[in-house]
Protein backbone atom coordinates (compact mmCIF):
# COMPACT_ATOMS: atom_id res chain seq x y z
CA UNK A 1 0.00 0.00 0.00
CA UNK A 2 1.02 3.48 -0.94
CA UNK A 3 0.42 7.08 0.12
CA UNK A 4 -1.94 7.93 -2.51
CA UNK A 5 -3.68 4.56 -1.76
CA UNK A 6 -3.97 5.04 2.23
CA UNK A 7 -5.23 8.86 0.99
CA UNK A 8 -7.99 7.43 -0.91
CA UNK A 9 -9.43 5.22 1.08
CA UNK A 10 -9.57 7.51 4.10
CA UNK A 11 -11.83 9.58 2.27
CA UNK A 12 -13.48 6.90 1.13
CA UNK A 13 -14.33 5.96 4.78
CA UNK A 14 -14.39 9.17 5.73
CA UNK A 15 -17.09 10.20 3.39
CA UNK A 16 -19.72 7.04 3.82
CA UNK A 17 -19.26 5.87 7.61
CA UNK A 18 -21.88 8.21 8.22
CA UNK A 19 -24.46 8.74 5.63
CA UNK A 20 -26.88 6.06 4.36
CA UNK A 21 -24.61 4.66 1.43
CA UNK A 22 -23.06 1.70 2.63
CA UNK A 23 -19.19 2.13 3.72
CA UNK A 24 -18.94 -1.95 3.66
CA UNK A 25 -19.96 -1.44 -0.44
CA UNK A 26 -17.59 1.23 -0.49
CA UNK A 27 -14.37 0.20 0.32
CA UNK A 28 -14.88 -3.40 -1.52
CA UNK A 29 -15.86 -1.21 -4.47
CA UNK A 30 -12.82 1.41 -4.37
CA UNK A 31 -10.10 -1.78 -3.21
CA UNK A 32 -11.77 -3.67 -6.10
CA UNK A 33 -10.67 -0.81 -8.49
CA UNK A 34 -7.56 -0.02 -6.57
CA UNK A 35 -6.30 -3.85 -7.37
CA UNK A 36 -6.56 -4.56 -3.77
CA UNK A 37 -7.95 -8.03 -2.19
CA UNK A 38 -10.36 -6.71 0.08
CA UNK A 39 -10.11 -9.54 2.74
CA UNK A 40 -6.24 -9.52 2.85
CA UNK A 41 -5.88 -8.98 6.38
CA UNK A 42 -3.26 -6.09 6.29
CA UNK A 43 -6.02 -4.62 4.48
CA UNK A 44 -8.87 -5.23 6.78
CA UNK A 45 -6.58 -4.03 9.45
CA UNK A 46 -6.06 -0.99 8.12
CA UNK A 47 -9.92 -0.50 7.25
CA UNK A 48 -10.33 -0.80 11.04
CA UNK A 49 -7.97 1.70 11.57
CA UNK A 50 -9.41 4.41 9.80
CA UNK A 51 -12.88 3.38 10.96
CA UNK A 52 -11.18 4.61 14.31
CA UNK A 53 -10.74 7.44 12.96
CA UNK A 54 -14.01 8.28 12.06
CA UNK A 55 -15.05 7.64 15.07
CA UNK A 56 -12.93 10.21 16.74
CA UNK A 57 -14.30 12.55 14.20
CA UNK A 58 -18.01 11.61 15.32
CA UNK A 59 -16.54 11.92 19.29
CA UNK A 60 -15.90 15.95 18.30
CA UNK A 61 -18.90 16.44 16.90
CA UNK A 62 -20.47 15.60 19.70
CA UNK A 63 -18.54 15.71 22.60
CA UNK A 64 -20.46 18.45 24.34
CA UNK A 65 -23.51 15.58 24.38
CA UNK A 66 -21.48 13.00 25.55
CA UNK A 67 -19.94 14.53 28.37
CA UNK A 68 -23.49 15.87 29.10
CA UNK A 69 -24.83 11.92 28.83
CA UNK A 70 -21.76 10.98 31.32
CA UNK A 71 -22.36 13.33 33.69
CA UNK A 72 -19.34 14.86 33.71
CA UNK A 73 -20.92 18.46 32.20
CA UNK A 74 -24.54 19.74 31.76
CA UNK A 75 -25.27 21.60 28.56
CA UNK A 76 -28.85 23.45 28.19
CA UNK A 77 -31.36 21.14 26.19
CA UNK A 78 -32.36 21.88 22.79
CA UNK A 79 -35.70 24.09 22.50
CA UNK A 80 -37.80 20.78 21.62
CA UNK A 81 -36.76 19.56 24.85
CA UNK A 82 -37.24 22.80 26.82
CA UNK A 83 -40.94 22.83 26.05
CA UNK A 84 -41.67 19.04 26.46
CA UNK A 85 -39.01 18.80 29.96
CA UNK A 86 -37.56 15.73 28.10
CA UNK A 87 -33.78 14.93 27.94
CA UNK A 88 -31.67 12.52 26.34
CA UNK A 89 -29.91 10.46 29.04
CA UNK A 90 -27.48 7.16 28.74
CA UNK A 91 -30.20 4.59 29.11
CA UNK A 92 -31.81 5.67 25.61
CA UNK A 93 -28.30 5.22 24.05
CA UNK A 94 -27.69 2.09 26.41
CA UNK A 95 -31.34 0.64 25.17
CA UNK A 96 -30.56 1.99 21.63
CA UNK A 97 -27.14 0.31 21.04
CA UNK A 98 -27.83 -3.48 23.42
CA UNK A 99 -29.88 -5.57 20.37
CA UNK A 100 -27.42 -4.98 17.83
CA UNK A 101 -24.59 -5.69 20.03
CA UNK A 102 -26.00 -8.87 20.65
CA UNK A 103 -26.60 -10.05 17.62
CA UNK A 104 -23.33 -9.04 16.38
CA UNK A 105 -21.98 -11.34 19.96
CA UNK A 106 -23.75 -14.09 19.32
CA UNK A 107 -24.31 -14.57 15.36
CA UNK A 108 -20.91 -12.97 14.34
CA UNK A 109 -19.44 -16.07 12.80
CA UNK A 110 -22.94 -16.47 11.11
CA UNK A 111 -22.86 -13.55 10.10
CA UNK A 112 -19.49 -13.53 8.44
CA UNK A 113 -20.58 -16.57 6.34
CA UNK A 114 -23.09 -14.16 4.77
CA UNK A 115 -20.31 -12.04 3.91
CA UNK A 116 -20.44 -11.47 -0.50
CA UNK A 117 -20.42 -9.19 -3.14
CA UNK A 118 -24.02 -10.55 -4.32
CA UNK A 119 -25.34 -9.72 -0.69
CA UNK A 120 -24.18 -6.33 -0.59
CA UNK A 121 -25.44 -5.51 -4.20
CA UNK A 122 -28.53 -6.83 -3.00
CA UNK A 123 -28.32 -4.63 1.02
CA UNK A 124 -28.02 -1.91 -1.58
CA UNK A 125 -31.11 -2.26 -3.41
CA UNK A 126 -33.19 -3.57 -0.45
CA UNK A 127 -31.66 -0.53 1.81
CA UNK A 128 -32.61 2.00 -0.78
CA UNK A 129 -36.34 0.52 -1.06
CA UNK A 130 -36.55 1.09 2.53
CA UNK A 131 -34.86 4.37 2.99
CA UNK A 132 -37.64 5.77 0.56
CA UNK A 133 -40.39 4.11 2.33
CA UNK A 134 -39.70 5.42 5.55
CA UNK A 135 -39.18 8.82 4.14
CA UNK A 136 -42.52 8.34 2.55
CA UNK A 137 -43.99 7.57 5.55
CA UNK A 138 -42.83 9.96 7.51
CA UNK A 139 -44.12 12.71 5.46
CA UNK A 140 -47.29 13.03 8.05
CA UNK A 141 -46.21 15.75 10.60
CA UNK A 142 -49.36 13.62 12.21
CA UNK A 143 -46.74 10.64 12.81
CA UNK A 144 -43.40 12.60 14.06
CA UNK A 145 -43.65 12.51 17.98
CA UNK A 146 -40.21 13.13 18.57
CA UNK A 147 -38.97 16.45 16.66
CA UNK A 148 -35.02 16.34 18.68
CA UNK A 149 -33.20 13.71 20.37
CA UNK A 150 -34.05 14.66 23.37
CA UNK A 151 -37.80 14.20 22.49
CA UNK A 152 -37.30 10.28 21.95
CA UNK A 153 -38.79 7.99 24.27
CA UNK A 154 -37.18 4.39 25.26
CA UNK A 155 -39.91 2.46 23.23
CA UNK A 156 -38.36 4.45 19.82
CA UNK A 157 -34.77 4.33 21.03
CA UNK A 158 -35.19 0.53 20.98
CA UNK A 159 -37.21 -0.08 17.64
CA UNK A 160 -34.49 2.01 16.19
CA UNK A 161 -31.92 -0.30 17.84
CA UNK A 162 -33.99 -3.18 16.03
CA UNK A 163 -33.82 -1.59 13.29
CA UNK A 164 -29.69 -1.37 13.33
CA UNK A 165 -29.92 -4.83 13.96
CA UNK A 166 -30.63 -4.81 9.91
CA UNK A 167 -27.05 -3.36 9.18
CA UNK A 168 -25.56 -5.92 11.27
CA UNK A 169 -26.95 -9.27 9.35
CA UNK A 170 -26.83 -7.92 6.57
CA UNK A 171 -23.70 -6.18 4.93
CA UNK A 172 -24.11 -3.18 2.89
CA UNK A 173 -27.48 -2.52 4.26
CA UNK A 174 -25.95 0.50 6.19
CA UNK A 175 -26.30 1.27 9.82
CA UNK A 176 -26.81 4.98 9.43
CA UNK A 177 -29.54 4.09 6.56
CA UNK A 178 -31.84 1.16 9.10
CA UNK A 179 -30.89 3.40 12.47
CA UNK A 180 -31.97 7.34 10.21
CA UNK A 181 -34.69 5.11 8.68
CA UNK A 182 -36.13 3.31 11.74
CA UNK A 183 -36.47 6.50 13.57
CA UNK A 184 -38.51 7.51 11.15
CA UNK A 185 -40.70 4.68 11.27
CA UNK A 186 -41.12 5.01 14.60
CA UNK A 187 -42.05 8.57 14.84
CA UNK A 188 -39.18 10.51 15.39
CA UNK A 189 -38.10 13.69 12.67
CA UNK A 190 -35.57 13.52 9.92
CA UNK A 191 -33.11 15.60 12.16
CA UNK A 192 -33.58 13.56 15.56
CA UNK A 193 -33.31 10.35 13.91
CA UNK A 194 -29.83 11.32 12.14
CA UNK A 195 -28.65 12.81 15.17
CA UNK A 196 -29.44 9.88 17.17
CA UNK A 197 -27.95 7.47 14.67
CA UNK A 198 -24.68 9.46 14.59
CA UNK A 199 -24.85 9.17 18.77
CA UNK A 200 -24.82 5.85 18.79
CA UNK A 201 -22.42 5.00 16.46
CA UNK A 202 -19.83 5.91 18.87
CA UNK A 203 -20.44 3.21 20.98
CA UNK A 204 -21.09 0.81 18.90
CA UNK A 205 -18.20 1.38 16.28
CA UNK A 206 -15.71 1.59 19.31
CA UNK A 207 -17.19 -1.96 20.00
CA UNK A 208 -17.00 -3.43 16.54
CA UNK A 209 -13.63 -2.12 16.16
CA UNK A 210 -11.86 -2.98 19.42
CA UNK A 211 -13.50 -6.69 18.84
CA UNK A 212 -11.75 -7.17 15.45
CA UNK A 213 -8.82 -5.15 16.59
CA UNK A 214 -7.90 -8.04 19.09
CA UNK A 215 -6.87 -10.44 16.46
CA UNK A 216 -5.88 -7.64 13.78
CA UNK A 217 -3.14 -5.61 15.58
CA UNK A 218 0.09 -7.76 15.03
CA UNK A 219 -0.37 -6.30 11.22
CA UNK A 220 0.47 -3.30 12.93
CA UNK A 221 3.89 -3.34 12.26
CA UNK A 222 6.60 -0.89 11.37
CA UNK A 223 6.20 -1.11 7.63
CA UNK A 224 2.41 -0.34 7.85
CA UNK A 225 2.13 1.92 10.75
CA UNK A 226 2.76 4.98 8.23
CA UNK A 227 -0.04 4.12 5.76
CA UNK A 228 -2.27 3.47 9.09
CA UNK A 229 -1.58 6.88 10.93
CA UNK A 230 -1.97 8.43 6.69
CA UNK A 231 -5.66 7.04 6.58
CA UNK A 232 -6.69 7.12 10.15
CA UNK A 233 -5.83 11.22 9.97
CA UNK A 234 -7.84 11.54 6.41
CA UNK A 235 -10.87 9.43 7.50
CA UNK A 236 -10.74 11.63 10.78
CA UNK A 237 -10.80 14.47 8.86
CA UNK A 238 -12.99 13.74 6.10
CA UNK A 239 -15.87 12.40 8.30
CA UNK A 240 -15.56 15.58 10.32
CA UNK A 241 -16.42 17.77 7.56
CA UNK A 242 -19.23 15.31 6.45
CA UNK A 243 -21.30 15.05 9.27
CA UNK A 244 -21.21 18.86 9.81
CA UNK A 245 -22.11 19.18 6.41
CA UNK A 246 -24.70 16.78 6.12
CA UNK A 247 -26.42 18.23 9.31
CA UNK A 248 -26.75 21.45 8.08
CA UNK A 249 -27.70 20.41 4.45
CA UNK A 250 -30.32 17.50 6.26
CA UNK A 251 -33.30 19.71 5.13
CA UNK A 252 -32.00 19.72 1.40
CA UNK A 253 -30.77 16.04 1.33
CA UNK A 254 -33.53 13.66 1.60
CA UNK A 255 -33.46 9.70 1.84
CA UNK A 256 -34.44 9.47 -1.36
CA UNK A 257 -31.33 10.94 -2.60
CA UNK A 258 -28.92 8.66 -0.96
CA UNK A 259 -31.25 5.70 -1.84
CA UNK A 260 -30.99 6.59 -5.96
CA UNK A 261 -27.29 6.56 -5.44
CA UNK A 262 -27.65 3.67 -3.96
CA UNK A 263 -29.10 2.24 -6.87
CA UNK A 264 -26.36 3.62 -8.97
CA UNK A 265 -23.66 2.27 -6.91
CA UNK A 266 -25.58 -0.85 -7.06
CA UNK A 267 -25.02 -1.35 -10.82
CA UNK A 268 -21.31 0.00 -10.69
CA UNK A 269 -20.39 -2.90 -8.08
CA UNK A 270 -22.98 -5.28 -10.48
CA UNK A 271 -19.96 -4.16 -13.29
CA UNK A 272 -17.25 -4.23 -11.51
CA UNK A 273 -17.19 -6.62 -8.87
CA UNK A 274 -19.09 -8.97 -10.31
CA UNK A 275 -18.45 -9.19 -14.06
Amino acid sequence: MDTITAIILGIVEGVTEFIPVSSTGHMILTSKLLGYDEQDPIMKTFEIVIQLGAILAIALVYWRRILDLLGIKRTMPESGSLRSGKKLNLLHVIIGIAPALIVAFFARDFIKSLFSANTVIWALVVGGIFMIFAEWFNKSKARITAETMDDLSYKQVLLIGLYQILSVVWPGFSRSGSTISGGMLSGASYKASADFSFLIAIPIMCAASGYEMLDSYKYMTKDTIGMFVIGFIVAFVVAYVVVLAFMKLIQKIRLTHFAIYRFVLAAVFWLFVMR
